[in-house]
Formats: C-alpha cells, sequence, structure tokens
C-alpha cells in the first residue's frame, strides 16, 4: 500500500475558498476519516486526492511521487462512489473486470483477480445479472469489488454507505472494516456520520467551514475536542457545554450553589487563559454526570428519551442552558423534577469563550 501526504494543499472558487490550506499525512496501512457537515470541504480533499478536482495550491505525493497534477488513471488510486456508478448495460462480471480489460491485461490473470476479490465479497452468486436486478448493498459490494481488483495503491471513499438504508448500511460499514483488515490497505473515507467515523476510522480529520478542526484518533476528538465546534458536532448529543466563572477554586455554574471544584493545577492553566474571575465554558459528556441524591450541582428534569440501555434526560440549569445526562434506563424522572448530580472532574474539559479553543489539555491534534 502507500502513504499520502498533502502538503499546503488548497482549493479556491474565484476568491471563495472550498478547502482552505491543510497538511495531511495517511500513514502506509491507516484508515483515516474526513468527517464534516455537508458543504465543509471533505469531498472536495478526497477529490483533490484522486485528481478528479485540480488544487489550487500546494502539492500531493503518494510514497514520496509527485502526482499533484497526474490524471485520475496515473495515480494508481482507486475512487468509490456514493452511488455506485456501475455500468447498467453490462453483467456484474464486466462491471468488476472493466479496468482490466482497460489495462489490457490477459484473460487469465483478469480471471484470477476477478475471482479473488468475488471470493472475498461473497458475491458469486450475482456474476451473471446486470447492477439494475441488485439491492443497494450488493450494488455497494460490486462497486468495492471493481476497486479492489485493480489492487491500488490507495483507496479513496466518498461516502459509499450513504445511500443505503440503516441496516445495510452496519453490514456494509463492518464489511469496509474488515476489508481494509484483510489488505492493509491505506484508506481515506468521506463520511458526515460521525458513527462510521468513530467505528471505522484509526483517525478522524475534523473539518467545517473549509479547514480542518482537528486530527486526532476516535477517542481524542471525542474525549478532547480542540474547539467548540468539535465539542458540539461529535457525540450523540455533543458535549454539554455551559458557562461559568472562574472562582478560588473552581467555576461557578449557572444556578443556585452549582460549583465545579477544578484541581490546582488545571485552574492555573484556566486562569492564565481567561484571567482570574473570567468566564469560561466549561465542557462535559453526558456520561461525565451521575445522578445522586446528595449531589453538589442541581437541575430541573426537562425532558427524557429512552435509548435502549439507558435514558437520556435533559436537564435546565437556568433558562437558557439545558444538560444532558446519561440515566439508568429503568430510572422515572417526571417533567419538572429536581435533580443532582456530580461530575467526574478528569472528564472535565474547558474552553475559551472568545477564541473557542481548548483550555489545558492536549487536544489530539
Amino acid at each position: 500500500m502507500a502513504t499520502i501526504e498533502l502538503q499546503q494543499v488548497e482549493k479556491k472558487f474565484g476568491e471563495v475558498y472550498a478547502v482552505k490550506p491543510m497538511d495531511l499525512t495517511v500513514n502506509d496501512g491507516e484508515f483515516v476519516a474526513l468527517l464534516g457537515p455537508s458543504g465543509c470541504g471533505k469531498t472536495t480533499t478526497l477529490r483533490m486526492m484522486s485528481g478528479l478536482e485540480a488544487v489550487t495550491a500546494g502539492k500531493i505525493t503518494l510514497d514520496g511521487k509527485n502526482i499533484t497534477w497526474l490524471k485520475p488513471a496515473d495515480r494508481n488510486v482507486a475512487f468509490v462512489f456514493q452511488f455506485y456508478a456501475l455500468y447498467p448495460h453490462i453483467s456484474v462480471h464486466d462491471n468488476i473486470a472493466f479496468p482490466l480489460r482497460a489495462e489490457g491485461m490477459p484473460r487469465a490473470e483478469l480471471d484470477k483477480r476477478v475471482a479473488e476479490v468475488v471470493e472475498m465479497l461473497q458475491i458469486g452468486h450475482l456474476l451473471k445479472l446486470r447492477p439494475g436486478k441488485l439491492s443497494g448493498g450488493d450494488k455497494q459490494r460490486v462497486a468495492l469489488a471493481r476497486a479492489l481488483v485493480r489492487r491500488p495503491a490507495a483507496f479513496l471513499m466518498d461516502e459509499p454507505l450513504g445511500a443505503l438504508d440503516a441496516e445495510f448500511r452496519e453490514t456494509m460499514r463492518a464489511e469496509i472494516k474488515r476489508l481494509h483488515i484483510s489488505q492493509h490497505a491505506t484508506t481515506v473515507y468521506v463520511t458526515h456520520d460521525q458513527v462510521e467515523a468513530m467505528a471505522m476510522a484509526d483517525r478522524i480529520v475534523v473539518m467545517s467551514a473549509a479547514e480542518v478542526q482537528q486530527i486526532g484518533t476516535p477517542a481524542a476528538v471525542y474525549y478532547d475536542p480542540a474547539n467548540l465546534f468539535v465539542a458540539r458536532f461529535i457525540g450523540s448529543p455533543g458535549m454539554n457545554l455551559v458557562t461559568g466563572r472562574l472562582t478560588g477554586d473552581g467555576v461557578q455554574m449557572p444556578g443556585p450553589n452549582n460549583k465545579v471544584p477544578v484541581p490546582a493545577a488545571q485552574l492555573e492553566l484556566v486562569q492564565r487563559a481567561v484571567g482570574a474571575g473570567g468566564e469560561v465554558v466549561i465542557g462535559f459528556r453526558p456520561e461525565a454526570a451521575s445522578l445522586r441524591p446528595t449531589g453538589k450541582l442541581s437541575g430541573e428534569v426537562y425532558a427524557t428519551d429512552m435509548h435502549g440501555s439507558y435514558k437520556l434526560l435533559h436537564a435546565t440549569m437556568n433558562e437558557s442552558d439545558i444538560i444532558h445526562i446519561r440515566a439508568d434506563r429503568l430510572a422515572d424522572y417526571p417533567i419538572g423534577a429536581p435533580v443532582h448530580f456530580d461530575i467526574e472532574p478528569s472528564m472535565v474539559r474547558f474552553f475559551h469563550p472568545t477564541t473557542q479553543q481548548a483550555i489545558g489539555q492536549e487536544a489530539g491534534r
């Protein structure tokens, strides 16, 4: 497989950035997900890697070779599209074999390559059919087979599961991950679905507004978001974010007596960033809060959601701040009931209210 490197790569349409200058290294055999909302630049980044979109500036290398201006056919990468892009008038077998025929590969070698990927993806029963007779999941398996049969240096996938229903998505997600592991394939995968990114990727590139917000492992972007955008975007729901004010030994949050103690070393970093007595945004995940009758923090139940193995409780700390707490699935909390809870100190994160950047921890970049 191969290492892909982007050095200050950017894309502009007129004076508008589709992708602001970015640096990214995808290591040999690594699975990297480009994650972000629609219009953030993730697909444009992938298309620049493939050669389907020309860069405005910067350099792209594949195993040290400059491929910035090479045609897509000369880059030794395979692109898997969201909507399959299969040829409807020819059989599944001929769709898979098409790139090898285009290269002029001898028939014996071609048949051997096709047989290998067909067995790997277990689609032998589909070979004589045309794409119009296939389900969405089978079409995507055929598209993957057509990419695999080339034995490219890297796979580039643009939301390949986006057109599938939920059940097929789960099956295909596991299949793509299995293929990645078995093939040790360098893979760049575009998605707006954070569940896909968290489940499949070795590292995640979180993008917004045409620029990279954070690069890190799934655990890093979840537990140590680099800024408020990542904190809100990652997680379902996102991180609880409440503005408080520094005191001598902690942070005073909205509501009576809602004070969060902060370890001295961390408090010093926060004070240095926002000043003594300054405002700071405190963040914590729903599972970081524990409901207890004697909890030091308090709120009032606004709503509850059932999530099968747990119940998600929404509570107000004042008129504007609603926080989310993961509770036992059998717990019963009527709307308007008071609740008390504590927050695990090691899971508390702080953000500057003006710059929106994380304070006092490595942010997984």
